[in-house]
Parts: structure tokens; C-alpha cells; sequence
């Protein structure tokens, strides 16, 4: 199920950060918890596949990766080898996949979830930041998934590991279903993927409304709608952290940015 938080004071907010998991095997705080945030508290989670191909998605998506494949080898040589990696750079770049974006960090989601090509919508209207168990979610996989990932100790998968059980996106639909989803750690292959802490989740295509499927399937799922009247004191609190634009897209554009809404006039 997905329990829905209203945040609407700052202590909320960092009720909502210093609110993760202790693991008791290890005796260490380490959660299984990814984050994901939204800057308007109606957009839906979605993959950019389906939002870019609608209801042709199944029926485009082999023509985006293999054509991606093509006239991307020259940047590296290695992406025919592997499905899940044409998706994992293709994403990072604005390719439609069925890749969903996720991070470890709560502080990186509360960033997406308050940045705003328009600043003046900062306080007219509250957004959100999902949160998911992982481990909650692995418990749906199939056995050979889930000895896959005993056998590593681990619950996400990388690009080597997942290719190696399953090479094929048909395969891959076949084996999920509607039931569930394996998340991916992208190899470092750019900055962005370092400083935004990124996971990606594998959507199957059985699976056509993820929170539905969420709402169903798990139960530690929580949806913290952060109130438009606060956006624009956490904005400023994650400043004092250093997360922001300059951090998130390391370059003249996030530096540029970060600049731009550093020196906004409200």
C-alpha cells in the first residue's frame, strides 16, 4: 500500500530525511529506501517511454534502442553487448526508456522535487517526494532474480549481473509480468549518475500503472506531499547543504543554473 505524508514544516522535512532504516544484520544504518521527487504533486510516475510513445511504447521501443545502439557506438563500442546498458546511457541523455529514475539520497529527490524552470511557481503549487523499500519490493521477484541477488548479497542489480541473467527485454516481460520489477545500479559512466546517487528501476511492460502496481504489491511505499508554502525554505536549506544545480549537473549549464535561481528575485 502507499501511505501518503503532508509535510508542511520544515521539521517535517527533516523528520522525512533522518527517517531511514537501521539494518540489524550489520548493527549499521544502512536503508534499502529510494526516493524519487517531483516538482507538481499531480505528475504520476511514469517512464519517459511512455510518456514520449504513449500507447505505441512496446511497439517503438525496439526501433529507439536499436537506432540509439547504432549511432551511439562511437561513444562506446561495448553497447550492443548489452540491452540494459543502451537503456542505462540512453537515459542519462534523454532517450525514451522504460527506465525509471530513482536515488538513494533523500536530500537529491528534495532537490528534484523543488527546482523550477519557472521559479514563480515555487510557492504555487506542493510537490512530492515517493519513497520505496527496495527490499519490500524484491520480495515479488522470481526465485532465479532472487537467488541472483542472495548470491551477491545485494538487492539491486547491475548492468553486468542483470545481463547475464537476462538478455532480452522479451524475456525479461515474460519472466516479470505484472507482478514485478528489478532496479539497476548504472555504472558510472558520468558524472551525473555519481553526484545524483542514481538507481534506475526496470518497468516491465506488464506493469502499466506503477502506482497502482505500488499500491498493491508493496507495503512500505510513502508519498510525502511537501506543501507549496515551505518550498521555497527547504529550496534554501538544501543550499546549505551544497545540493543543488552546480552539483547535480556538473558543468557551465548547472553552474548557470544554481547562478540564475541563487540570485531570483521573489
Amino acid at each position: 500500500m502507499i501511505k501518503t505524508v503532508v509535510i508542511d514544516s520544515m521539521d517535517g522535512v527533516m523528520k522525512m530525511i533522518e527517517d531511514q532504516e537501521f539494518n540489524t544484520e550489520i548493527g549499521r544504518l544502512r536503508s534499502s529506501f529510494f526516493f524519487r521527487g517531483l516538482p507538481d504533486v499531480t505528475y504520476r510516475l511514469s517512464t519517459s517511454l511512455s510518456r514520449n510513445c504513449k500507447h505505441l511504447a512496446g511497439e517503438l521501443e525496439p526501433s529507439v534502442l536499436r537506432n540509439f545502439a547504432k549511432y551511439a557506438g562511437s561513444e562506446d563500442p561495448t553497447l550492443n553487448d548489452s540491452v540494459w546498458k543502451q537503456m542505462a546511457l540512453g537515459q542519462q541523455h534523454g532517450l525514451p526508456t522504460r527506465l525509471l529514475d530513482w536515488t538513494r539520497s533523500p536530500l537529491i529527490a528534495l532537490h528534484f522535487a523543488n527546482t523550477e524552470s519557472n521559479f514563480a511557481k515555487f510557492d504555487q503549487r506542493d510537490c512530492v517526494v515517493w519513497r520505496m523499500d527496495m527490499r519490500d519490493v524484491n520480495r515479488n521477484l522470481p526465485e532465479k532474480y532472487t537467488k541472483a541477488l542472495d548470491s551477491e548479497k545485494a538487492y539491486v542489480f547491475s548492468v553486468d549481473s542483470l545481463t547475464k541473467l537476462v538478455k532480452s527485454v522479451e524475456q525479461y516481460d515474460e519472466d516479470m509480468k505484472d507482478r514485478a520489477f528489478v532496479s539497476v545500479e548504472p555504472p558510472s559512466i558520468d558524472p551525473r549518475i555519481i553526484n545524483q546517487y542514481s538507481f534506475f528501476s526496470v518497468i516491465p511492460s506488464g506493469i502499466t500503472d506503477i502506482e497502482d502496481y505500488l499500491d498493491r504489491h508493496t507495503e512500505k511505499t510513502v508519498r510525502y506531499i511537501i506543501k507549496k508554502e515551505i518550498r521555497w525554505d527547504v529550496r534554501d536549506l538544501l543550499d546549505q547543504f551544497n545540493i543543488n544545480e552546480r552539483i547535480i549537473y556538473p558543468g557551465l549549464d548547472g553552474l548557470s543554473s544554481s547562478l540564475a535561481r541563487h540570485y531570483y528575485v521573489k
